[in-house]
């Protein structure tokens, strides 16, 4: 309630006068005076209340007389009367109604009372209202009150010391707020300063107004007082104590240092008394030296008195907050003091409070910045920052290595240990081996643990000692506290320098960027000032704060605590790292990354960072600062075991709960301060790598690591507390390279830089052994360029290079494994993101990206090819239709397979390949189709996997079939491409490279993938062959048609004899060895099991191919100009194959020679398409229409318009018919020509005989019968083709090779496939040719001209040596050869080397005989047959069937030969009579006779098995030929010549005389004997010799001669007769003999009987005389036992009656 409120007033004026009242009744008695006085105070009251408006006004007039009768009544010394008074003036005071007058007599009153020692409470209660309520006191009076004060503080009673202590605290402070409000009130208003006098001690103190004199006077006196002078102002102080003084002054300058500040005169005080008075008092603390014994010193030392000590610091920590602007110099020489009072030397209480007080500066970074300004950038100044910030390090260092002295703790300490120590082993901190005790925070260093104490909250330095202002004896202080405060000291100092530091810069960043959107011209650059100082600061005192916060780190055993250490060294890293100091920056961050890993954890660039800085050891004050690293003697608790990231293994490494935390701290660095990090990223992420490594993470699908585990087996423990940690840890390490995408370029650049040489590390480590690898590098590589795709470009490059050139390569499989997953999941991403501009636009970019995917190709190890070609399927099926320009590189991956890559990745390959050829043919440049091309052709010709090889082949016709179906676009696309790369070359002036040249650039895509085929087509293996080969000759036939003239010249040339080449290169040195078997369990066919044997069908494939295409295209190539040559190059290839010692490649060599020249045959209409219909309207010769254009394989490729566009396009050049004239058939003469020699080539060299060797050597090679059945087959074809130019000399030539081919004998073990059995008698199919060929010969001469008729002979002879084989087999050579039914062929022996067969040449021989009998029949009067002596030929060739007769090697041979013979001579015979005059037939006659001896007498015996009908057959052919001779040549023996007649009757004669053979059994005795046959031969002769018409006396000489050799046999067969049956006695003689003697009675009869017939002149004299001479013998026989000759000699005895007559006279006899 308000003192002037009229209630208020009217209170006021009740009270006083109940005060008065009150007074007048106590002094009523004893004080009359006063009793009047209060009631004369009464009436004064009443009177001013009712003559006054403004009753408070009057009252403070009045004061002194109202105030009076109560100083009257505290002048009674009574307490009762006393108290009551004090009461009154109270209320006076607090309604402010009292003047100075009135005060001035109140304090003089209270000083009687106080020197009376009455009423002192009360008295310091009434001082304390009259000063606060009102300014009415001031100067002496002002003083006094303040000196009475003073002097109750000294009294005797406690309470009112401290009530008085209390008084003085607040009227000092009362006085200097009225000065305060006193310059409020002037503010406003200028005055003119006086000049300032001398610097006298006390200076004049006019120029102040009062309260600010009051306050003046006042705060000298107190220096004085404190320095232990006399008072100016305080007049009457008896005593003074300085703690009280000093508490003062602490108070006044804390409370009002605007004072100070603003006036001159008290800023004088401050530097002139108060500075030097507390430099004197220090001295004592300064001078002290702990256990210096003072007896050893010259004066004793004062010892340092811990109340001054304290309140002396508190004083100081004042000045310097808030006059340090003033008292630079002085500020200079209290902080020295400062850091000297942290000496180990001092008192353990000095040393705490002086480390309070410096903790009260360090939570104010202004000031220190001031100092720093002020001192540690000034030249000749002491580095007073950087000396705070050491000794505070120091002072940490020496709490941990000095014995803590000042503790009571030491005392007692065992006398091994410090006292420390012994702490530690009973304290909490030691491992908690109670198991029941909490930790307590606390650090512990090589066995010194030191409690830690919340001392302070942050920020704030609440100090415990230096508020100790009770306390006279130095306290002691409890173990830790130091420590506490120090590190209190050092985190608040951090904080607050970098929260300051931080931001005055993003202030100042902000105000650049302002200026920057402004002008944007201007580079707005930040004052340099500011930075400077920053950077000074940080340099002062980084050493000092790492050294102490890496040995609390180390020491630390609690989490909190911990933390806070790491996170003031991140701060500050992350400070360093904005400010550009590298420095400090890499050593703060060395320690985080030293602290979490194990202790003694070799890390290279840790390590050398480490040497750096321990070569600058700091020394402060002559004490030495060390960079302490990690002790490993921490009671930590282990939360991981794991295996070092080292070289070689060196056991297990521990984690303990601190590591973890030192890393998390370190992801947090790495996470928010990864653009200031620059090079120490190497620092922080060689740790990362580490820790990740012990921890066991491993990297997973884009490079995030995830806890697997190390493939060393169970090295790595981990405790379930870090287990939670680790998705923790893996994460942020994951969120930490996501953050990379927010850095700038720089930084960026700075952690791939870091990330690559990290990994080179690991590559090296990883080097020789097969041990896991540590992949965080390339993992992190990966994971940052994802998140940073959208500037891919700027670090593709040395992303991508580190990663091919380095890991892709190395030789531990893992790391390549991840290597290529980084480049391969890069590539993919890459392309796969959405760009901008999209990359399809930016081609560079796209090329850029897709580069190294092309150069892991040069990687010579399989699994980085097989993630490469993985890569390329993905990106084919993901990215396929947009690869653009980027198709040359996917397709040069694709084909960048070899041989020694294996089949799992060439299998990969082909899979991207055929993917290309199935769906994205379309989509990609033309200009990239020949790539393809080369690409598939490579999969043919790799030789890991078979299948791959063929299916690429199909590829290959696929890509084909593409081209033929897409041709008109393509042709465009290419011919514009062709017209840029001409200009382009133009201008370099460079010729045009690219195959092929000259032709147009379709024809150039069709030409590569013919060379393509053709290559595969030598492949070594033969399915690839095979197949290629087919698929060439294939796609030439079915879509040749595109190609131009020009190109088929190419094609002919280049293509297909350069194949024909390499083919017949191949197959002639080709491996004869067998190949067991065709890897795998194939089994390979025999016909295939040598390398020679599969070139072979090899070359029979193209051969045919290329044969094909001659026949096919005959039109279109003869327009080519180089036909002829052409032609003779294919004729030449074809002679070679059919000579080459291969029997598969020689037939089809024989059947593409018989191909070529069917060429021309005229198609039927009916057989014609309707599109060739259609074509031959055009006049398109129908050859030209190939069956497979016109339906594919399985695939029909053309719809006839488009076939016929397509004709009609290339200018019809190539579709004219043939022109007709001279020319062309004079060309294709000669091109037949060119045939027949390669034929006769061909032949003579295939049926020469082998030479040398004896007949055991097994030759070195046979043609086989196909081959010669297939060579001759070819003749009567090209004989249509040369009929008109055939000459004699051909036809001989001709001969000898027929000849020649049917001499050559076959294999037994090949005999049975040729010949169907051994005892059928049918021709061989070369047989059969042969005899075609002469035939088609024969027939050709028949119908020829005369000219050639002469040929007849020729043919004869041919046929004639055929006839020979029946009896005598052809040799070929020296060759041993077995008739084929005695060649050994049995199964069993199929190994044995085979055996020669001559082949069965009965039926050809029988065959050609009756060849020439049918042609000699035609032409047996042709005038050169007559002359060539046909007829002798064919007798003298038949003599040998016939003399052999039975020994023939067939029995039909004879019987043949008898038959023509016979038939020959009917037509022969009279053409030779006819001719007898010319002699032409001279020389035939005595073969002719030699023929019929050597048959009717032939030495050879009928084989035993012959039967009885079959002996009669064959006689009576016997008795035919004789007839023959009977009827054709004796009649006309007047033609015949001489000596020939006479072998003729020789031989009847012979053959009249029965001729028995030994070998019949008795019963076919008289059937064997020839009886017929001589019979008949008798009767001939008989006949002749007895004719009536002799013609000649030749004649019947031939008779007599015969009769005689006839009558002289007969009688010796009938004479031994006779005497063996006289020997025989009653034994029969032998059947024969019986036989042969009943033919000869028989024989005899038959005599007589003919010469009874015959003119008796015609006899000879000596006939008869034999005759009868038989007579005799006859009559012996009669004796004979036998009845068959009993009547045969009836027979013969019988016509001798006829000659019985009687004798004649001999002289009539005479006379006859």
């Amino acid at each position: 309630m308000s003192t002037s409120t009229p209630e208020a007033v009217k209170k006021l004026l009740e009270n006083m006068q109940t005060d008065l009242r009150s007074l007048s009744m106590e002094c009523k008695k004893k004080f009359p005076p006063v009793k009047e006085a209060a009631e004369s105070g009464i009436v004064k009251i009443k009177t001013i209340a009712a003559r006054n408006t403004d009753i408070l006004a009057s009252l403070k007039e009045n004061s002194s007389e109202v105030v009076q009768p109560f100083l009257m009544g505290c002048g009674t010394k009574e307490p009762k009367i006393t108290q009551l008074c004090l009461a009154a003036v109270q209320r006076l005071m607090t309604h402010e109604v009292v003047s100075e007058a009135a005060a001035g007599n109140i304090i003089n009153m209270l000083w009687q009372l106080m020197e009376n020692g009455l009423e002192e409470l009360k008295l310091l209660q009434t001082v304390l209202v009259l000063l606060t309520t009102n300014t009415v006191v001031h100067d002496e009076i002002l003083s006094k009150a303040i000196v009475l004060c003073f002097r109750l503080h000294f009294t005797k009673d406690n309470i009112t010391n401290n009530t008085a202590a209390a008084t003085v605290r607040q009227v000092v402070t009362v006085v200097f707020e009225r000065m305060v409000a006193e310059d409020e009130r002037f503010k406003g208003i200028v005055e003119q300063p006086t000049p300032v006098q001398g610097n006298t001690n006390r200076r004049s103190v006019s120029t102040l107004r009062p309260s600010a004199k009051d306050a003046y006077m006042l705060f000298q006196d107190l220096c004085q007082l404190v320095n232990a002078d006399a008072p100016y102002w305080l007049v009457g102080m008896t005593e003074m104590t300085r703690t009280f003084g000093l508490e003062l002054l602490e108070s006044v300058l804390n409370d009002f240092p605007g004072v100070f500040l603003q006036h001159q005169e008290f800023s004088f005080l401050l530097k002139e008394r108060v500075c030097p008075l507390v430099i004197k008092l220090f001295s004592p603390n300064i001078k002290f030296r702990q256990g210096s014994s003072s007896a050893a010193s010259p004066a004793p030392v004062e010892k340092p008195y811990f109340p001054i000590c304290m309140r002396l610091l508190r004083v100081v920590s004042v000045l310097i907050k808030h006059f340090y602007s003033l008292l630079v110099t002085e500020c200079e020489i209290f902080l020295s003091l400062l850091v000297k009072f942290l000496d180990g030397e001092k008192p353990q209480w000095l040393r705490a409070v002086a480390v309070e007080s410096v903790h009260r500066l360090c939570v104010q970074p202004h000031l220190l910045r001031s100092f720093c300004q002020s001192y540690d950038m000034k030249q000749h100044s002491t580095k007073v920052f950087r000396d705070i910030v050491n000794a505070l390090g120091s002072f940490i260092q020496s709490l941990f290595i000095v014995p803590n002295t000042g503790n009571p703790a030491a005392t007692n300490a065992p006398a091994g240990g410090s006292g420390a120590q012994a702490a530690a082993q009973g304290g909490p901190g030691a491992g908690g081996q109670g198991g029941s005790l909490i930790t307590q925070a606390a650090f512990e260093y090589r066995g010194t643990w030191i409690p830690l104490m919340t001392v302070s909250v942050q920020g704030s330095a609440k100090a415990t000692y230096l508020e100790m202002l009770d306390k006279v004896e130095p306290p002691s202080i409890p173990e830790g506290y130091a420590m506490s405060v120090a590190f209190s000291a050092l985190l608040d100092l951090v904080r607050g320098i970098t929260s300051m530091i931080e931001r005055e810069l993003a202030k100042e960043e902000e105000e650049v960027a302002v200026r920057r959107e402004a002008n944007p011209d201007q580079n707005a650059q930040a004052e340099p000032e500011a930075h400077l100082v920053w950077e000074e600061m940080v340099s002062a005192c980084w050493c000092g704060l790492l050294a102490a916060l890496s040995l609390l780190l180390d020491a630390s055993t609690d989490e909190t605590a911990t933390e806070s250490i790491l996170k003031a060294e991140l701060t500050m890293a992350s400070l360093c790292g904005r400010l550009g100091l590298v420095t400090p920056r890499d050593a703060f961050i060395t320690a985080i990354c030293k602290a979490s890993l194990p202790p003694h954890y070799a890390l290279t660039v840790l390590s050398s960072n480490a040497t750096n800085l321990n070569n600058k050891a700091y020394s402060i004050q002559g004490q030495t600062v060390q960079i302490i690293s990690p002790s490993s003697e921490s009671h930590q608790q282990v939360v991981a075991v794991g295996q070092p990231l080292t070289v070689q293994p060196q056991g297990t490494v521990v984690l303990t709960a601190k590591n973890i935390q030192c890393m998390r701290t370190l992801l947090n660095l790495a996470h928010c301060h990864g653009a200031v990090l620059g090079t120490s990223w190497q620092l922080v992420l060689a740790t990362l790598q580490h820790l990740v490594w012990i921890l066991g993470l491993k990297p997973g699908v884009g490079g995030a690591l995830k806890p697997g585990r190390a493939v060393e087996g169970p090295s790595t423990v981990l405790t379930t507390a870090v287990m939670t940690d680790l998705p923790f840890i893996s994460n942020i390490l994951s969120r930490l390279f996501e953050s990379s995408q927010y850095l700038d370029d720089v930084s960026l650049h700075h952690l791939i830089n870091a990330l690559c040489s990290l990994s080179l590390e690991a590559m090296e480590m990883a080097y020789g052994t097969n041990k896991e690898p540590s992949l965080f590098a390339v993992a992190k590589l990966l994971e940052t360029g994802l998140v940073n795709m959208d500037r891919i470009e700027i670090l593709w490059r040395p992303l991508a290079g580190h990663l091919l050139e380095k890991v892709c390569q190395h030789p531990n499989a893992r790391m390549r494994e991840w290597g290529a997953e980084a480049v391969t999941a890069l590539i993919k991403a890459g392309l796969a993101y959405k760009h901008n501009p999209p990359l399809a636009q930016n081609q560079r970019l796209q090329l850029l990206l897709l580069n190294p995917l092309k150069e892991l190709s040069n990687v010579l190890h399989a699994d980085i090819r097989q993630k490469q070609l993985e890569s390329v399927l993905q990106i084919l099926q993901s990215q396929g239709d947009s690869l653009g320009p980027g198709w040359p590189l996917v397709l040069g991956v694709i084909g960048a397979i070899r041989n020694d890559q294996g089949e799992s990745l060439i299998r990969t390959a082909f899979q991207c390949l055929q993917l290309v050829v199935t769906d994205f043919l379309p989509t990609m440049p033309c200009m990239c189709l020949q790539i393809v091309v080369d690409v598939a052709g490579s999969f043919g010709l790799q030789n890991q996997e078979l299948n791959i090889s063929l299916t690429s082949i199909g590829l290959l016709w696929n890509i084909s079939d593409y081209f033929f179906q897409r041709g008109e676009a393509i042709t465009q696309d290419l011919e514009r491409e062709e017209a840029a790369l001409q200009k382009q070359a133009r201008e370099k002036g460079e010729p045009l490279n690219r195959p092929f040249h000259p032709a147009p650039p379709f024809d150039c895509l069709w030409l590569c993938l013919y060379a393509k085929l053709g290559q595969l087509c030598v492949d070594p293996r033969p399915a690839v062959r095979k197949s290629a080969g087919q698929t060439m000759f294939s796609t030439i036939a079915a879509h040749g048609t595109l190609l131009q003239q020009s190109t088929w010249h190419i094609v002919v040339w280049k293509v297909l004899f350069h194949l024909l080449d390499c083919v017949r290169k191949s197959s002639t040195t080709a491996d004869k060895e067998k190949i067991e078997s065709g890897g795998g369990n194939i089994l390979i066919h025999h016909s295939r099991d040598t390398a020679e044997k599969q070139w072979a069908e090899t070359w029979v494939l193209t051969l045919a191919g290329v044969a094909r295409i001659f026949n096919t295209r005959r039109y279109l190539l003869q327009q080519l100009g180089d036909f002829f040559k052409a032609w003779e190059v294919l004729l030449d290839h074809i002679q070679s194959a059919a000579l080459s010692k291969n029997n598969e490649v020689s037939l089809a060599a024989l059947k593409s020679f018989q191909e070529i020249l069917q060429i021309g045959t005229p198609v039927k209409d009916s057989a014609m398409p309707t599109e060739a219909l259609a074509l031959a309207v055009m006049g398109v010769p129908p050859v030209l229409i190939d069956p497979l254009s016109a339906s594919g394989p399985g695939r029909h490729l053309l719809r006839s318009d488009s076939m016929l566009e397509r004709l009609t396009r290339y200018n019809g050049a190539e579709l004219q018919a043939p022109p007709q004239g001279e020319e062309s058939a004079l060309e294709d003469a000669a091109l037949w020509w060119s045939a027949w020699n390669t034929w006769y080539r061909t032949g003579t060299d295939s049926t020469r005989p082998p030479s040398g060797g004896t007949g055991t050597d097994r030759p070195s090679f046979v043609p086989s019968q196909p081959f010669l059945t297939a060579l001759v087959q070819i003749v009567p074809a090209l004989y249509q083709h040369i009929e008109t130019g055939f000459s004699m000399e051909d036809l001989r030539k001709l001969g000898v090779i027929l000849h020649g081919a049917v001499s050559i004998p076959i294999s037994s073990d090949a005999s049975p496939f040729i010949l169907p059995s051994y005892t059928e008698a049918v021709l061989t199919s070369l047989q059969e040719a042969v005899l075609t060929a002469l035939d088609v010969l024969q027939k050709a001469i028949c119908v020829g001209p005369e000219s050639l008729q002469v040929m007849y002979p020729a043919i004869f002879e041919q046929l004639l040596l055929f006839v020979e084989f029946s009896c005598k087999p052809p040799q070929y050579g020296k060759l041993e050869t077995k008739h084929v039914a005695n060649a050994k062929y049995n199964q069993i022996q199929l190994f044995t080397p085979a055996e020669w067969v001559a082949l069965n040449y009965v039926p050809f021989a029988e065959r050609s005989l009756e060849v020439v009998v049918d042609q000699y029949q035609k032409t047996a009067c042709h005038k050169a047959v007559i002359n060539e002596k046909v007829l002798q030929n064919i007798i003298k060739t038949l003599r040998m069937p016939l003399g052999l007769k039975y020994a023939c090697p067939s029995e039909s041979t004879w019987k043949l030969a008898v038959s023509s013979l016979l038939k020959v001579l009917s037509i022969g015979l009279p053409v030779a009579r006819q001719h007898a005059s010319s002699g032409m037939f001279e020389t035939m006659w005595p073969e002719l006779a030699n023929a019929f001896e050597d048959f009717l007498f032939t030495k050879s015996t009928p084989p035993d098995n012959v039967s009885i009908q079959e002996f009669q057959k064959n006689e009576a052919i016997d008795v035919e030929v004789v007839q023959l001779i009977s009827t054709e040549i004796l009649p006309f023996a007047n033609f015949i010549p001489k000596d020939f007649v006479g072998q003729i009757m020789t031989m009847l004669n012979k053959g009249s005389i029965h001729s028995q053979s030994s070998s019949f059994t008795e019963a076919e005795i008289d059937v064997r004997m020839r009886e017929e046959f001589s019979k008949v031969c008798f009767e001939t002769l008989l006949q002749f010799s007895f004719s009536n018409k002799v013609s000649t006396p030749q004649e019947g000489y031939i008779s007599r001669m015969a009769l005689s050799v006839l009558l002289k046999r007969s009688q010796d067969v009938l004479r031994r007769y006779v005497d063996d049956e006289r020997l025989s006695g009653r034994c029969p003689l032998p059947r024969q003999q019986v036989t042969e003697i009943i033919f000869v009675l028989k024989a005899i009869s038959t005599l007589m009987d003919s010469l009874k017939k015959t003119q008796p002149e015609n006899v000879d004299g000596t006939t008869w005389a034999q005759v009868i001479a038989l007579y005799p013998t006859l009559v012996e026989c009669i004796t004979c036992s036998s009845s068959e000759v009993s009547s045969a000699l009836k027979e013969a005895l019988g016509p001798f009656k006829d000659f019985m007559q009687p004798p004649v006279s001999r002289v009539q006899n005479g006379e006859s």
